[in-house]
């Protein structure tokens, strides 16, 4: 099992401490460090200036947002992104949820797994740097009875085959990327429950793809956090909880609750999305249960952290990405640091 880094979104108030995390991550031997959009910062740039600043990790996107660009040009991005980083750019996609897709983009959120499979197909094509044309229902390339006509990519990517992830939560989305990706990009993740929320619907679509897990970067994100009490480490990670079992997308399209409920988190799942929704984000924060917090994050000493990691390379992740929690540089140092002194007192290093 290797280890990632999440810096999030930029703009969140820990921008001069983020580079600093990354080269740290970078220094200790990390895989990847990963950086997220969603209406604030968008993680080409971000991802761009960590690589210049930075001499091994791998760079990748959790996610770009597939109703924020045309295929083509987040295939020129990936292209871009790897020839410039000599190799170590790693491409993650997501729907995002109707919100931001609607609110924000102007996309109508519908048929969300026909497009994502329309869009890997473009990008896919694109980076072939075969002339691209494409008839879908999504989308068509060229536009027919006009100018347009196919074209080739002008960039050559370092690699022929950029990695290409996808975030996925739901049962069908999970299958498809199994079918059609080289890794998922899951969020929290629990190694008591992966294989019944995740793993065997990946094996599905690896399966229906005739292929089988070998390769497959299974890669969820999980906060980790440092210390002796782990009730109150739980208790910083309450309104992240929060914020996604109970506010993210709409009453009906809430994914992440919908992944609490699988988890066997119905009745704390529907409590807390009605007060978070009701507007009472303190309540929703004191509903979310302990267990789910400390199920779903790295808490507490090394040798727990260890244990943990423990279940999650036996359930099948093979890429951990740790999103080092601390109010300051020097605790969220520390906490990279104790990621790493937990992986090699497992011996997963």
């Amino acid at each position: 099992m290797r280890l990632g880094i999440n810096l999030g979104y930029w703009g969140a108030g820990m921008d001069g401490d983020n580079l600093a995390v990354a080269q740290e991550a970078d220094r200790l031997g990390y895989d990847v460090c990963w950086a997220a959009e969603a209406y604030g910062s968008d993680a080409p740039t971000v991802l761009a200036w960590v690589a210049a600043k930075t001499e091994r990790i791998d760079v990748g996107s959790a996610i770009m947002q597939i109703p924020a660009r045309q295929p083509a040009m987040t295939a020129m991005t990936a292209a871009t992104l790897d020839s410039l980083t000599g190799g170590r750019f790693r491409l993650g996609l997501g729907v995002s949820g109707p919100q931001v897709s609607e609110g924000w983009y102007g996309v109508k959120f519908d048929k969300p797994l026909a497009r994502t499979r329309e869009y890997v197909e473009i990008v896919r094509k694109a980076m072939t740097r075969e002339r691209l044309s494409y008839e879908g229902r999504h989308w068509t390339l060229p536009l027919p009875g006009g100018p347009g006509k196919p074209i080739k990519l002008t960039v050559h990517p370092e690699r022929e085959h950029i990695p290409l992830y996808i975030a996925a939560i739901g049962p069908k989305n999970l299958e498809q990327t199994g079918e059609i990706a080289d890794g998922a990009l899951l969020i929290f993740p629990s190694a008591a429950h992966l294989e019944e929320t995740a793993l065997r619907h990946i094996r599905a679509g690896r399966e229906k793809a005739g292929l089988t897990m070998d390769g497959f970067d299974v890669c969820p994100t999980v906060p980790l956090a440092l210390g002796d009490d782990v009730d109150a480490l739980a208790d910083v990670f309450r309104p992240y909880t929060a914020l996604y079992v109970g506010g993210m997308g709409s009453r009906k399209q809430n994914f992440y609750n919908q992944l609490a409920q699988r988890m066997g988190y119905e009745k704390e799942a529907a409590e807390i999305q009605d007060k978070y929704l009701a507007g009472d984000k303190t309540g929703a924060a004191a509903a979310v249960p302990q267990s789910l917090i400390d199920q779903t994050s790295l808490l507490g000493s090394v040798e727990r952290i260890a244990e943990r990691m423990t279940a999650y390379a036996e359930a099948g992740v093979t890429t951990l990405t740790l999103a080092p929690a601390g109010f300051t540089l020097d605790e969220r140092l520390a906490a990279l640091r104790a990621g790493v002194e937990a992986m090699e007192r497992a011996g997963l290093a």
